[in-house]
């Protein structure tokens, strides 16, 4: 079945997301956690999904990404992975997976492939994990990096703020992003930085950029679902643009089912068997 705005319904894969970006044209990419949702957002035409560690948050209801293990990431993304045809499938790695060394990282990136059936792993950071990437790939397995906002760094940050203001800053990721992009990752998510310093990079790199909150001059743009959909409540960040109000829709059929089943309207005749 063709996506809402695709023409095109081959198979999106990390070598169509370089093509993609040499011909100028935007990647969306959005999150999805579960075999419904991702189903409707892969029928709309997305052209990347992302299993994001995200999932602490939306699903689990957790402060942080912090949470998050390879098992539960592994569960979110083959429940994602059924529901898709078109989109390429991203699943994040999560915090503890990779950072202890190079060798525990390959295990466990090699784990997440075999037993998820995703496409391609995200990891963040830069210079500080670079072997780990370098190795991972050398395994055969495509890796987009992620620089500016880095959640799982939260605790060394300390704040959901801006990153890269400062030129230092500036400076280490644009470092980053290039050293990513030599090793061979296919993509960086740029989170939360600048919107010339994005630009900057995405001139700067031969592989694709994906912003969240780093203005319009990378190649794509992703957005947690919940949040774009309007389900969730209390997070208005600048970047975020609603395209739904899911909330009120959800409550208020909820509510209207409650009544229903309160009168005894529900079910009647035609309903029962």
């Amino acid at each position: 079945m063709s996506g809402y705005l695709v023409s095109d319904n081959r198979k999106v894969t990390t070598h169509r997301l370089t093509e993609m970006k040499q011909k100028g044209e935007k990647i969306s990419m959005l999150t999805s956690y579960d075999f419904t949702m991702a189903g409707l957002v892969d029928k709309a035409g997305v052209d990347v999904i992302l299993v994001g560690d995200s999932a602490s948050n939306v699903m689990a209801g957790n402060q942080t990404t912090l949470p998050m293990t390879v098992d539960h990431m592994i569960y979110h993304a083959r429940s994602v992975v059924r529901a898709v045809n078109r989109a390429l499938v991203i699943c994040d790695m999560p915090f503890g997976s990779y950072q202890v060394n190079a060798a525990e990282g390959v295990t466990n990136a090699i784990r997440i492939m075999k037993e998820s059936g995703c496409d391609a792993l995200k990891m963040e950071g830069g210079e500080e994990i670079l072997d780990t990437v370098k190795r991972i790939l050398d395994a055969g397995i495509p890796v987009m990096g992620h620089l500016g906002l880095t959640p799982q760094s939260i605790n060394k940050f300390g704040t959901y703020a801006v990153r890269a203001k400062e030129q230092a800053e500036a400076d280490k990721l644009m470092h980053d992003a290039q050293l990513l992009d030599e090793a061979g990752c296919f993509g960086i998510t740029l989170e939360k930085v600048p919107a010339a310093l994005a630009a900057e990079v995405t001139r700067n790199v031969k592989c694709p950029t994906i912003g969240i909150g780093a203005g319009n001059g990378t190649d794509g743009q992703v957005l947690v679902v919940a949040d774009m959909l309007g389900m969730t409540q209390g997070f208005s960040p600048r970047f975020l643009r609603r395209y739904a109000d899911l909330c009120t829709v959800i409550t208020d059929a909820v509510g209207h089912y409650v009544e229903d089943v309160k009168s005894g309207d529900f079910p009647n005749v035609n309903e029962s068997y």
